[in-house]
């Protein structure tokens, strides 16, 4: 599905939430790294009032996000919730102005891109596939990929850049 393909993107996913995110909307927003909201968004599964439950991961990622309370009182009322709300309750990752929201979510990526690529894939990687494992299992999977990332070119630059007290000069792939 969609959300699966954003969710287990190599690069991280960013989501401008700016109006209403509902039903499906929340979804797709749900499957991505991060989220930012304008002030002014609204966000909620309102299915049940329809009848029917949220799909697109609605059920599945919203508690894992949230938690299971919190997850629960959204679907089961189909309530909405303002950017405020949404921050506060883990939702969103920040809340912006509406003309300041692109802006703003640029800021985050450009940051992001400025990092190591393979680095930044693997950590993604590595908190996606590790979530819903063990700790034990969780913590192998992240050494497995520490030792990946530890034999590139990428990490010899990095470190070389840190001790030479200058900006990093990543390959591009």
């Amino acid at each position: 599905s969609l959300t699966q393909r954003i969710e287990t993107c190599r690069k991280p996913v960013i989501a401008a939430i700016n109006g209403f995110a509902f039903g499906g909307g929340l979804g797709m927003d749900l499957a991505c790294d991060l989220r930012f909201a304008a002030k002014s968004a609204k966000m909620g599964l309102p299915e049940v009032s329809l009848g029917i439950i949220p799909g697109y991961g609605g059920t599945q990622r919203l508690p894992r996000l949230v938690g299971t309370g919190v997850a629960l009182q959204m679907i089961l009322t189909g309530d909405p919730v303002t950017a405020d709300e949404a921050l506060r309750i883990g939702l969103v990752n920040g809340v912006f102005e509406p003309v300041d929201l692109l802006a703003e979510c640029k800021k985050v990526a450009n940051k992001i891109v400025s990092r190591g690529p393979q680095a930044v894939s693997l950590a993604k990687e590595a908190v996606r596939r590790g979530v819903p494992m063990t700790m034990q299992d969780g913590l192998a999977l992240e050494a497995d990929l520490f030792g990946i990332i530890s034999s590139t070119a990428e990490m010899k630059e990095g470190m070389a850049a840190f001790l030479e007290k200058r900006k990093p000069s990543w390959l591009r792939g």
